[in-house]
């Protein structure tokens, strides 16, 4: 049996209602959580594309494609370049419910949420530095090098960004950790990415993701969480500017 369906998922009949104006990628990400935990599709079914997605929700291909993608870092879903988005054969019971309230925060949740994923890319950032293999740093370098060459290149900056906290919640060795930093990373991710789009934003986290870096490397988790704990108020207070724009 292939690991992915080959159902045409163009035919599929699927309940969505149209979008209001002004809540595209929370509504989107509402829409497609209650779908994808309704149990119509099966582990490995294979989601209709973004275009036709756009049209029966009346949005825009790039609400489509950012609600998915925070569904991929979630884990409810995995995209197959070339082939499509499918979900996941294992979905957490709990991250699609906390998706769906999280991305309607209003400010002042969204605030406590800043705090919460602060102390726990803090502590991940800690234990990465006594815990990370050598396989483990020369994949952060990797990251590190690749915003280096990424300043003028925002959306490849933000992927190598997230790819760098991925792989230090994995470094970490700590599940609940990692799992925990998933969901709340997933929730503000939007609100991130609108709070670095300029080449000196993205030549200060550079500067603070390098330092990050290279405490890890040293394998100094006091230097370790230092740097982190800077670089989490400087991006706090990006996130906070994008919430209020």
């Amino acid at each position: 049996m292939p690991a992915y369906p080959e159902s045409d998922p163009t035919s599929l009949d699927l309940e969505l209602e149209m979008v209001p104006r002004g809540t595209a990628v929370s509504e989107v990400v509402k829409q497609l959580v209650a779908l994808l935990t309704a149990g119509e599709l099966t582990p490995g079914s294979r989601l209709p594309p973004e275009r036709q997605l756009a049209e029966r929700l009346g949005v825009g291909r790039s609400a489509v494609r950012e609600a998915l993608a925070a569904l991929e870092i979630l884990g409810i879903v995995t995209v197959r370049p070339g082939s499509g988005t499918y979900l996941r054969d294992q979905t957490s019971e709990l991250l699609p419910t906390t998706l769906s309230w999280g991305l309607m925060l209003n400010a002042a949740r969204t605030r406590e949420l800043i705090e919460v994923r602060g102390g726990l890319e803090i502590q991940a950032a800690a234990y990465a530095a006594e815990r990370a293999t050598d396989a483990d740093v020369e994949k952060l370098r990797g990251f590190v090098e690749v915003m280096a060459d990424s300043l003028e290149d925002i959306d490849a900056f933000l992927q190598a960004d997230i790819r760098f906290h991925l792989q230090i919640a994995v470094s970490a060795d700590n599940v609940v950790l990692k799992d925990l930093l998933q969901s709340t990373r997933s929730l503000l991710r939007l609100w991130v990415e609108r709070g670095l789009t300029e080449k000196d934003q993205a030549e200060a986290a550079y500067r603070e993701h390098r330092a990050v870096f290279r405490a890890i490397e040293a394998r100094d988790p006091d230097a370790a969480l230092a740097a982190m704990r800077d670089h989490m108020a400087t991006a706090a207070d990006r996130v906070r500017s994008a919430t209020v724009a």
